[in-house]
């Protein structure tokens, strides 16, 4: 994935143009728990008279800083409240569930409606999923001497999330909640067919108890954000979607100086839809690191 200048790319307005041109909505990026105008001042037009911004390399960074900020406490709160936060997010949603429908036709889903049933369920799902990992992946481990040594998992810290284009709710939804529900914090590169769903998805994230930083959602050029993501010595892990092999290829030798971890998946829009794979506790697992203690005994 080569980087490409910024000058590269399609039509950008600035927002003043935007708006002396007549563009009904701009939006704007979600970065700290608010929303923020893009460094750059670019913004792309979309179809219904709307634009989105383009975010540039500083934006990212700033991106990362407020993710890295927020990690520590996060990955400190307790399991069950993580839970019951992506409840309240599920709620948000069926709330706002008219305008999330209007902006998934918008962006050309093909059934709004049941996409977001899909996409609140999921995050129920992962609601629930929240404090059972630690019951799963948790062990005692036989020793051969007076110790109690158990191991458990622990979230790595800033993962970045190029998020799937299709389904642009759901598959969103379905990879970013796994990651926040482990106890990481996520910077979001959304997907670049339709991004407005992924900023009025933020904005449902904004409304609810998600705590500033965890979730960030960025607009823009993926060639341009994504090898800067895998570069940044702050971000512990890649989770990347719908990367050809050769943009795979150089996403890894750029992640290998900051040891990250990378994971690169594409799944078909059913597979999203299938939701004993797409729940699976082993969505949770894939950013997570197992730690072991040592206990001595009768000391």
């Amino acid at each position: 994935m080569t980087e490409r200048p910024r000058e590269d790319g399609p039509p950008r307005r600035s927002e003043p143009e935007a708006a002396r041109v007549g563009i009904r909505k701009t939006w704007k990026l979600f970065v700290g728990g608010a929303f923020v105008r893009g460094e750059s001042g670019r913004y792309r037009p979309l179809g219904g008279g709307e634009t989105c911004p383009l975010a540039s390399r500083k934006d990212l960074r700033d991106a990362v800083r407020a993710a890295a900020e927020a990690s520590a406490r996060w990955s400190r709160t307790s399991a069950l409240l993580r839970g019951q936060i992506l409840y309240r997010l599920a709620e948000v949603l069926e709330a706002r569930r008219a305008e999330l429908s209007a902006q998934l036709a918008a962006g050309g889903a093909p059934a709004p409606p049941r996409e977001l049933d899909l996409a609140i369920d999921r995050v129920v799902s992962f609601a629930g999923w929240a404090d059972k990992l630690s019951l799963l992946a948790s062990t005692v481990n036989p020793v051969a001497g007076p110790y109690l040594s158990v191991s458990q998992p622990e979230p790595i810290g800033v993962v970045g999330l190029v998020a799937p284009g299709r389904p642009a709710l759901l598959g969103l939804v379905g990879t970013l909640c796994p990651l926040i529900a482990a106890g990481n914090v996520a910077v979001v590169v959304a997907g670049e067919p339709d991004p407005r769903t992924a900023l009025a998805f933020a904005e449902c994230v904004a409304t609810s108890d998600v705590p500033p930083g965890v979730v960030q959602v960025l607009t823009g050029d993926r060639a341009e954000l994504v090898p800067v993501l895998a570069r940044h010595l702050g971000v512990r892990g890649l989770d990347v979607w719908d990367a050809s092999e050769a943009d795979a290829r150089e996403l890894e030798q750029l992640a290998a100086d900051g040891m990250k971890r990378v994971a690169f998946r594409s799944w078909a829009v059913s597979a999203f839809e299938d939701a004993r794979r797409a729940s699976s506790p082993a969505m949770l697992e894939r950013f997570v690191e197992t730690k072991t203690l040592w206990h001595p005994l009768g000391a």
